[in-house]
C-alpha cells in the first residue's frame, strides 16, 4: 500500500507501507493489468527467490559479507518492484546487518525471509 503524506512545504511524497504482503495496485501498475503476466511475473519472483535462500544461506554459513550483500540486493528489488514489500524489507535488513558484518542477525532474517515468502505465497494463493 502507498499512502500520501504531506511535506512542510506542501509537497506530497508516496510512503510505501513495508508491512504489505503484495501491494496489489503496484503489480497491476507494472503489469497493464494483465493477469496472465501478474501470475507469470509472481511465480518466476517466488521461485527464484526460494532458490537464492539457499545461496543467501550458504553465503551467511560462510561469514561472507560481499555475496550477502550482493544476494539480498538482486532479491530486494524483484520484490520491491513488484510491490512484495514485506519481503524487500526483510532483505533490506539482510542487505544492511550483512554491510555490519552481524551474521547472526542475518540468519535470524533469512528465516523471517523464510516466513514472509510463505505469507506471500498464501496471499497469491488466496487470490
Amino acid at each position: 500500500m502507498v499512502c500520501a503524506a504531506p511535506t512542510k512545504d506542501n509537497q506530497v511524497v508516496h510512503v510505501i507501507d513495508q508491512t504489505t504482503v503484495l501491494d496489489w495496485r503496484q503489480l497491476r501498475d507494472i503489469t497493464l493489468d494483465d493477469d496472465e503476466l501478474m501470475r507469470e511475473v509472481l511465480t518466476t519472483l517466488l521461485d527464484d527467490t526460494s532458490k537464492q535462500i539457499v545461496l543467501l544461506d550458504h553465503a551467511i554459513r560462510s561469514q561472507d559479507p560481499q555475496k550477502t550483500m550482493r544476494l539480498a540486493h538482486y532479491c530486494k528489488g524483484a520484490c520491491a518492484n513488484i510491490g512484495a514489500n514485506a519481503v524487500a524489507e526483510v532483505l533490506r535488513r539482510l542487505e544492511q546487518q550483512a554491510s555490519h558484518h552481524s551474521f547472526e542477525a542475518c540468519a535470524v532474517s533469512l528465516n523471517n525471509l523464510t516466513q514472509e515468502l510463505e505469507r506471500l505465497r498464501v496471499e497469491v494463493v488466496g487470490s
